[in-house]
Order: structure tokens, then sequence, then C-alpha cells
């Protein structure tokens, strides 16, 4: 039976949302519709045209045997700077430092509508990278982690601080969670969760002393695999160069007596 264009259309939208950066023939929608090539063409350039105006992303079509269409979704620049923007007024000022100089942020990365905005901030800039996979350190940078895997559809992967039966052999390493720390921890990941030579994108939710991106970047040395970059959302009096990561935002301030900070944006944007 044949599909009316808007059924059509509202049915490859759907499509096109639940399967990011995945290249389609068009051979499979002409097939599911039972419609020519040159109407599907002009579909895709309809919802092209609808994602870009509403900044979602884009259609990209691919030429040649293995080509296809795929759905890319990302914010342009000026809209990129809004997202941010709007994650750090939701933070300036309120009460979220914690004792030990640590950050409270439970509550965003905990937050589905926060959530889909980050990762899709983050996979904004690495789209046209070839990232294999994204790695993060339990606990609190895995949400982030997922949401940005999910956009750019690869997998990630989760480095532990003590492995479980489950996880099978892995690999170990000690590193200092702080510059000034004298305390060694150990982080560990199993090894088949990363395949030799991947590219790697690490990325976690909090930033201070530098040890822990330090960490997982040695851990993806383990794994002879290349580290594209490393993204954590927040920073805070970091010790390390901030030309060896990038960061959505900055603490810049900080009120010990009312528990309240102050931020802006980090270096993300000149990526």
């Amino acid at each position: 039976m044949k599909i009316k264009r808007s059924e059509r259309l509202v049915d490859m939208v759907i499509y096109f949302l639940q399967n990011p950066n995945t290249t389609t023939p068009l051979n499979y929608f002409s097939d599911k519709f039972v419609a020519a090539k040159s109407s599907i063409s002009e579909d895709l350039t309809i919802i092209k045209h609808t994602f870009e105006e509403n900044n979602m992303g884009s259609l990209v079509t691919y030429a040649g045997a293995r080509g296809g269409v795929q759905y890319q979704p990302y914010y342009e620049d000026k809209q990129l700077k809004k997202e941010i923007l709007h994650l750090k007024n939701e933070i300036n000022g309120s009460k979220r430092l914690l004792p030990g100089g640590y950050i409270y942020t439970s509550d965003l990365l905990s937050e589905p509508k926060w959530l889909k905005r980050i990762g899709k901030v983050i996979a904004s800039k690495y789209l046209t990278e070839e990232v294999d996979a994204i790695m993060t350190i339990a606990t609190k940078g895995v949400p982030i982690a997922q949401a940005t895997a999910y956009n750019l559809n690869v997998p990630f992967v989760i480095v532990r601080k003590s492995s479980k039966v489950t996880e099978g052999s892995t690999v170990s390493i000690n590193y200092l969670p702080r510059s000034s720390s004298e305390k060694v921890e150990k982080m560990e990941l199993s090894k088949t969760s990363l395949k030799e030579g991947s590219k790697v994108l690490i990325i976690d939710d909090f930033l201070r002393g530098g040890g822990t991106i330090t960490g997982l970047e040695r851990m993806a040395e383990e794994f002879n695999c290349e580290v594209v970059d490393s993204v954590v959302f927040l920073e805070h009096n970091s010790k390390i160069s901030n030309e060896s990561y990038h960061s959505l935002l900055k603490v810049t301030s900080v009120d010990e007596e009312d528990r309240t900070i102050e931020v802006d944006i980090g270096n993300f944007l000149s990526l």
C-alpha cells in the first residue's frame, strides 16, 4: 500500500532521530515506502531543510555503490555557544561547593533534558573527527559519555576503580588522582572493552588536579590507542596545561561561606 508523503516524512524523521550518524541506502526508504528514488530524494531535501532551520543538525548524502544518507546531529557555532551559556546560567550562583573543593553536578547529569544537550554539544565538535570509542571513568562521567556516544554512534567504555568478575581479565594501572596527592589509586579496564589501535575520545564530568584525565590517557596507551582529545564538563583549579583537554565550563570563583559558585565558558569553543 502506498503511503502518503506526510506520513512518509514523519516516519523518516523518526528513523533519523533514532539512528544518528548511521548511513542508510536510499533503497531502504524506497523499498519500505514503495516510492521512487526521486520522491525519496525530494523528501530528504525537505527533512534536511527542516533539520537545519531548527538547529537539529543536517542530512549528509554519500554517493557511490556504498553510499546513502546520514543524519548528523550537531549545533552550529552560534547555537553551540547558546547551549553552553544555558548551562552556565543554570549553575551560576547555585549552592554547589562541596568539601574538598569538589562541585555538585549530579542534579544536572541526571536530567535527560540537560544530558541530551550536553551530549550533542560535545558531539558537535567531533563529527568530522575519526572517533572509534568514548572512554570515561565510573561513575559520574558515564551519562555524559553515553549521551555523546549516542550522537556519534560509537561505543563507550567505562574504566573502573575496581573490576568485577563479570569484566573478565583486565588491564590495571596506578595513578595519582591529584597532582599534589600522595595517595596512589588504581583504575582497570576489561581487555575486551577496547580494540587495539582505536581512536579514543576521553570524557569526564569534573577536572581538578588532572590526575584522572592523565590516568585515562595512560590507559588508552596501554591498549595502543590514540587519544583524539579529552573533554570535561566542568573544571576547577586545574593543575595541568589546558592544551591537553577542553572544558565546557570552568569555575571562576567560590563563596565558601554560602557554598555558591560562579562559572564561565571553558576553552571548548576554541576547538
